[in-house]
């Protein structure tokens, strides 16, 4: 446990840091109507941070850091499994459901002390879901139609 006030202040940092980190993935994802957005993110990132801090602040060994993070792995693999839809014979929901974990793996590293892990996973995300969505309508679009790549 935290033995001082500053402690337990870095600790409501490090859940402040994980759920502004989530919220821009969860915006995007609400804005493209998926079944997970601006609420799932944050609360799996806080989440995910917040049983990290716990271990952390017992003192866990790590092999108490092994499965705690092996559980997270896991049991976010199921909250994003949720996110994949199934209907006529077409699947959406991947990039949510890998959104989830990712984020997921953010909140970890939050509270692990690893920053520069969780803004890179964060950003990467974003980069991801927001430039991919335009590669494949410009770029993949039109070539599934057999139709000319339009001059911008």
């Amino acid at each position: 446990m935290p033995t001082s006030l500053s402690g337990y202040a870095m600790d409501l940092v490090s859940l402040t840091i994980a759920y502004l980190l989530a919220i821009p993935i969860g915006l995007d994802r609400e804005r493209e109507e998926h079944s997970a957005g601006v609420r799932t993110f944050p609360i799996v990132a806080i989440a995910c941070c917040g049983l990290t801090l716990l271990v952390k602040n017992i003192g866990g060994t790590s092999d108490a850091y092994s499965r705690v993070l092996q559980g997270l792995v896991t049991g976010i693999g199921f909250v994003g499994g949720g996110a994949i839809l199934k209907d006529r014979g077409m699947v959406s929901g991947t990039a949510t459901a890998a959104s989830v974990w990712s984020i997921g793996i953010v909140g970890a590293a939050v509270g692990l002390g690893a920053y520069h892990v969780a803004v890179g996973l964060s950003l990467f995300n974003y980069i991801s879901l927001v430039y991919s969505r335009r590669f494949k309508t410009r770029i993949l679009s039109p070539l599934d139609r057999g139709t000319p790549l339009a001059d911008d």
